[in-house]
């Protein structure tokens, strides 16, 4: 499917239907697009069939700004809260209920900061949210305090071996705020460990339509 920011940018991505009536649904964002990042890759098709396929959720990946088939160029981390905000319109379009937004690395950043702007994000699920972005060059993410006021359920993920987002300093970023899991033997590539990470998602998903 394809659809359009509010500036104007096309934007391509997948929809996957779950096979009854939707419960909610679902946005995911991928990684940071100058360094492979892209809606196709192992971590969020796992991501994406837990939600649709098992977890009745619509659910939309789709590519960022400038990146594979969409239109426009690199945004900085900035122009791309639009594409999270169009996508969230778009994925709403098709189910009633929640919707959870789901980000990994540069698409973690995205999301939570487009979600204190957007209260049609009911919940974030975040892996691998670039606390230490080394080379990424990213916008500064919302403090811990500033986290506590967002008000919505959070899930924060990480790999035990991540250099981007080292576990202790996730523990302390999410700590009274969020639900914070280490998924041991793995880095931020989440090798071999895709689909334990995507069920912990689907399990934090079933919580919000309850």
């Amino acid at each position: 499917m394809t659809f359009r920011t509010d500036d104007g940018i096309r934007l391509e991505g997948e929809l996957r239907m779950p096979d009854g009536e939707p419960r909610g649904s679902a946005v995911i964002c991928h990684a940071h697009p100058r360094h492979g990042g892209s809606k196709d890759h192992p971590v969020l098709w796992a991501v994406r069939n837990e939600l649709a396929g098992k977890r009745g959720f619509a659910t939309l990946v789709f590519n960022f700004r400038g990146t594979m088939g969409s239109g426009g160029s690199y945004g900085g981390g900035l122009d791309e809260l639009a594409d999270v905000r169009a996508a969230v319109g778009a994925i709403r379009e098709h189910a009633d209920g929640p919707t959870l937004a789901f980000g990994w690395s540069f698409g973690a950043s995205v999301a939570l900061r487009e979600a204190f702007e957007d209260r049609r994000v009911a919940a974030l699920a975040l892996f691998g949210i670039p606390l230490r972005p080394n080379d990424l060059q990213l916008p500064p993410l919302p403090d811990h305090r500033e986290l506590r006021l967002l008000d919505r359920p959070i899930l924060l993920l990480t790999g035990a071996h991540d250099e981007y987002c080292p576990a202790d300093e996730l523990r302390t970023y999410g700590a009274d705020v969020a639900e914070v899991v280490i998924i041991e033997g793995t880095d931020h590539y989440l090798g071999r460990h895709e689909r334990e990470a995507a069920a912990i998602v689907g399990d934090f998903a079933a919580g919000l339509s309850r």
